[in-house]
């Protein structure tokens, strides 16, 4: 017995399993030796998503729908995307466009103002619409998809150009050049005003970008899309409110 007591407690040391569950596993300690080994070896059994043919070769395994068998895939298997509407692609092409105005807004409040509270915000929009342009870009590459709008797709553009920029003016919250041109122009507090203001458009402009997703029919339904827009959703709401707070107490 004293034989079998130490096996056990090497073993299940050796799994990194507690002395306590080989007691519970054999709390009289009469069990015959054959009988503890099958329980150790049982419970020392790992639980693989890949299992192994007698060649060496690593299967798949595809867990069933409840109540269903789970099914044994070839080792050359691959994930396949979910699919997608072309409404997805086209939110991502005009979101990466949208966004890419709001960082060049931010990239104006260095040699403008010396608003430290506004400094701070210009810097966490500027990275949080940074990173969220290089996850748009990463998205719509893995689905083989153009980073940019095609120009055909640009509503009343014409052949001879200004494509681009019409697409980009019918993008709910774009500043028009006008309003880019002034925001441009400002300095001090007239620069924080007119950034706070055109901003708050920006972002409110985002929220319609992504309700209008949301509204048409089977588009969204793609996993990381959908929690990236949730995310946009809520974040945009939350520097709203910041910056709503903030252009109150701009003279």
């Amino acid at each position: 017995m004293v034989f079998y007591s130490a096996l056990i407690r090497f073993r299940f040391l050796k799994n990194r399993f507690s002395i306590r569950a080989a007691r519970c596993l054999n709390p009289s300690g009469r069990w015959p030796l054959s009988i503890g080994l099958a329980l150790i070896s049982v419970a020392c059994v790992p639980v693989l998503g890949q299992q192994s043919d007698p060649g060496g070769s690593p299967s798949v395994i595809q867990p069933g729908a409840p109540g269903q068998p789970s099914r044994v895939l070839a080792s050359s298997t691959r994930a396949i995307l979910p699919p997608r509407s072309m409404k997805d692609v086209e939110f991502m092409q005009g979101m990466i466009m949208h966004h890419g105005q709001a960082v060049e807004m931010t990239t104006l409040i260095k040699d403008r103002t010396q608003n430290k509270e506004l400094r701070l915000l210009g810097d966490r929009i500027s990275q949080s619409q940074a990173d969220e342009m290089n996850f748009m870009k990463r998205w719509l590459q893995a689905r083989g998809e153009p980073i940019t709008m095609q120009m055909a797709a640009a509503a009343g553009s014409h052949s001879h150009g200004g494509h681009s920029s019409s697409k980009q003016m019918s993008m709910p919250g774009m500043l028009s050049s006008q309003q880019m041109s002034e925001l441009k122009k400002a300095k001090g507090s007239e620069f924080d005003r007119l950034f706070l203001t055109g901003m708050i458009q920006h972002h409110v402009g985002a929220l319609v970008m992504v309700k209008d997703l949301h509204d048409t029919a089977g588009a969204g339904q793609d996993a990381e899309l959908f929690n990236f827009t949730t995310d946009v959703d809520s974040g945009q709401r939350a520097e709203i409110k910041i910056m709503q707070t903030m252009l109150g107490k701009t003279p």
